[in-house]
Parts: structure tokens; C-alpha cells; sequence
């Protein structure tokens, strides 16, 4: 395949028993690596009751990811992705085969916990690129918003059962033995990529250099395109508004419904099945103007957050009825904003632009969430909500007015430049 015909990539006539068993064996992974982050958090909570050591273990789980994911996309672009994949489930599987057997002969230290929670997280911010990256080398261009659907329906379903299946395991078997679902989910996800290749797209003459400067490359393929410039930056800014609505909704519940352990349940329910309904839908339906969808989806979405904060003390169903509408309506934006990058980033760049996104919003959510605590401190919870959607709308309808954004991948102009 020469350069000129990188806009058209074709899979091969066996494209789709090879996506569907590497997703199957991916989704495998993914479920069981939150399934095991649950059990880990929740010994952690439980041997030490501690708000300092569950924060510290946040932190474990978080800040590798987000501080490694720009250098996991140029090894993505760089290297095998089939490989990088294989070696970041190898790797966390074989520190948890070590974490277990601490767990076994009772010598298992919290300090052991954290090392482990944070090499995971290393290994996801590299393994995330090289899978998302590998989405358009699998399927063919008709069927890419669909595979990017079905790609947010399992961040969506590893979401929300995490915690069910977390606590089942841990209901219903020793600890050391519901950390060995990682290993032999991990097995799993690596079969497949021992079996089918995954093709690499290629590299134009001199676009290969040195990891620093392929990092840099990132970069400055997102500054100097006014459209993915503003594109960024508007993710940024509602990660960076929103993301305090997941930590504090137990307070919304408690503080404005007056309610307790099931009616937050019952809101987290519906977040899950919103989100799930949601990547589904996006699944099915495959959108002419993917921006537009992302703008719009935006625009639901934090005005039905206000809205279900709006809600009066006595009106907690049509509040929770909300509450999953506007999580339906983010992952199906959310759907729509990985099929367009996808689509207009040229496929030797996707890893570390899409991974430079993911460390952008990573890095925007605890800045939010510190802002966010004395504001609402000093208005309430309540209003904080309201507050928060509808910023994030009017920023959402703001964003309309940027030309460049809204004629993103109108012509796939990134994409035609490269070659």
C-alpha cells in the first residue's frame, strides 16, 4: 500500500473474523483489569479505612496513564501495535501472578498495591493507543463509526461492571484467586493477537525520526490544524467542567433528594444504562457529520445534567430519568468524536494524537474537581450542578460559532495533506 492510498486503506476480505475475536479478546482484558482495580480498591478501603491511602491509590491509577499515554502513541505509530498490545497484557499479568502470591503467603504490604496499581496503569497508556490506533488498520471505512460504537459500548460496559462483577468475585472467592480473573482474562486478550496481524499503516519518507520528535510531531499536528486545535481544546474545557458531576453525585442525591445507599444506586444505574443504550445507538446509527453530532451530544448532555440537579426534593425519578438521558447523549458524542479523529488523522500520527487527547482530559478532571470543591462549598452542591451544565452547554453551543471546528472532517482535509 503506497502513501497515496492511505485514505483508503482496505482490511482484506477476512476482516471480520479478525476484528471480532481481537475485540472479543480486548474486551475480555478490559473487563477483567476493572474488575480487578475494583477488588484492589476495595481491600485497600477495607484493610485501612483510610480516605488518604484510597486517594493515594487514585492517584497510582491515574496519573502513569496520563503522564505515559503521549509516549504510548508514538510507540504506537512507531512499532507493532500487535506487539505493544501483547506485551502490556504480559506485563500486568505477570505482576499480578507476583501480587497474588504475596497475597498467598500473607507478606503482602499497601505499598505493594499502589506499585502494582500504577504499573497497570502504565501499561494502559500504552496499550490504549495501539488499540484504539489499530481500529481503522481492522475495518474498513464503511464500517469504522460502528467499530468506534462498539469501541465506547465496552468502555461503557467495563464502567459499569466493574463493581457488580468486583464485588461478586469478591463475595465469592478468596482475594487471591479473584486477582487471578486479570491473569486469565489477560491470556485471553492476548490469544487472538498471537493469532491474526494487525496491518501497520505506512510511514511517510522522513516521518520516522526519534521518540522526542515524534512527540513533538504530535503536537504540533494538533496546534497548527485550526480545527483539531479547537476541538481539543473544547474537550478540554468540559472535562475540566463536568468531570466533578461523577465524583459529587452521591452529595446531589444525599444533599437534594434526601436520599440514601439505594437511591444513589438507582442515579448510578441509570448513568450505566445510559451509557450503555448510548454506545449501542451510536453502534447503529452511523452519522453523515460526525462534528455536528459531537457538538450536539454535547449540548444534551450538560443541559440534562443541570436539569436533573434542577429537579425539586419530591421529583427524584424524572431527576434519574435525566441523569441517564445525558449520559446516553455523552457517549454518543463521545462515539462520534473518536470516529472523526479516526477518520481525518493520518493513520501513521493516530496513536499520539489520540493519546495526547486522552492525557489532555486526564489532566483537565483533577483541576476541575479542585476548582469545583470550594465553589460548591460556597453555593451548594445543588447549584454547583446546575452551574456546571450550563457552562458546559453555553460552551457547547459556543463552540458553533468556531468555522474550523465546524468543518472538521468535512473533506478530511488532514488526511488528503499527509499524502
Amino acid at each position: 500500500m503506497s502513501v497515496g492510498d492511505e485514505t483508503t486503506h482496505h482490511p482484506g476480505a477476512d476482516w471480520r473474523s479478525r476484528f471480532w475475536c481481537v475485540f472479543a479478546g480486548q474486551a475480555s482484558s478490559l473487563v477483567g483489569s476493572a474488575l480487578t482495580q475494583f477488588v484492589l480498591l476495595w481491600w485497600i478501603t477495607d484493610a485501612t479505612g483510610s480516605v488518604s491511602a484510597l486517594a493515594t491509590a487514585g492517584l497510582a491509577a491515574l496519573l502513569p496513564q496520563a503522564l505515559i499515554g503521549p509516549f504510548g502513541g508514538v510507540l504506537a505509530d512507531r512499532y507493532s501495535r500487535r506487539l505493544l498490545m501483547i506485551a502490556a497484557d504480559a506485563v500486568s499479568a505477570s505482576c499480578m501472578l507476583v501480587l497474588i502470591a504475596l497475597f498467598l503467603s500473607g507478606r503482602v504490604e499497601l505499598w505493594h498495591a499502589y506499585i502494582m496499581i500504577a504499573v497497570r496503569s502504565t501499561m494502559q497508556g500504552i496499550q490504549q493507543p495501539a488499540a484504539t490506533a489499530s481500529i481503522p488498520m481492522l475495518v474498513p471505512e464503511s464500517f469504522l463509526s460502528r467499530a468506534a460504537g462498539l469501541d465506547r459500548t465496552l468502555a461503557s460496559l467495563t464502567i459499569v461492571a466493574a463493581a457488580p462483577l468486583g464485588a461478586l468475585a469478591i463475595g465469592t472467592m478468596p482475594l487471591g484467586l479473584a486477582l487471578g480473573i486479570d491473569v486469565a482474562t489477560a491470556v485471553v486478550g492476548i490469544m487472538p493477537l498471537l493469532v491474526f496481524r494487525i496491518p501497520q499503516p505506512v510511514v511517510p519518507d522522513g516521518g520516522q525520526t526519534d521518540v522526542l520528535s515524534e512527540l513533538r510531531d504530535g503536537a504540533a499536528l494538533v496546534c497548527t490544524h485550526k480545527g483539531l486545535r479547537h476541538l481539543y481544546m473544547l474537550l478540554a474545557a468540559l472535562t475540566l467542567i463536568v468531570m466533578p458531576s461523577s465524583t459529587l453525585v452521591i452529595l446531589l442525591v444525599k444533599e437534594q433528594f434526601l436520599g440514601g445507599a439505594v437511591e444513589v444506586a438507582l442515579m448510578e444505574s441509570a448513568a450505566g444504562a445510559g451509557l450503555i443504550a448510548g454506545g449501542i445507538a451510536a453502534t447503529l446509527r452511523v452519522p453523515g457529520r460526525q462534528i455536528l453530532w459531537v457538538l450536539w451530544c454535547s449540548v444534551l448532555s450538560s443541559f440534562t445534567f443541570a436539569l436533573a440537579a434542577l429537579m425539586p426534593t419530591d421529583l427524584f425519578w424524572p431527576a434519574v430519568a435525566w441523569w441517564g438521558l445525558g449520559h446516553a447523549a455523552f457517549v454518543m458524542g463521545d462515539a462520534a468524536r473518536l470516529t472523526l479523529l479516526l477518520r481525518v488523522v493520518p493513520l501513521h500520527q493516530q496513536g499520539r494524537a489520540l493519546s495526547l487527547l486522552t492525557s489532555v482530559t486526564a489532566l483537565a478532571g483533577p483541576v476541575g474537581i479542585g476548582l469545583a470543591i470550594p465553589i460548591g462549598e460556597w453555593i451548594g452542591v445543588r447549584w454547583l450542578f446546575v452551574l456546571m451544565g450550563a457552562v458546559a452547554g453555553c460552551v457547547s453551543l459556543l463552540a458553533f460559532s468556531s468555522a474550523p471546528l465546524r468543518q472538521l472532517g468535512a473533506d478530511r482535509d488532514m488526511r488528503q495533506a499527509s499524502n
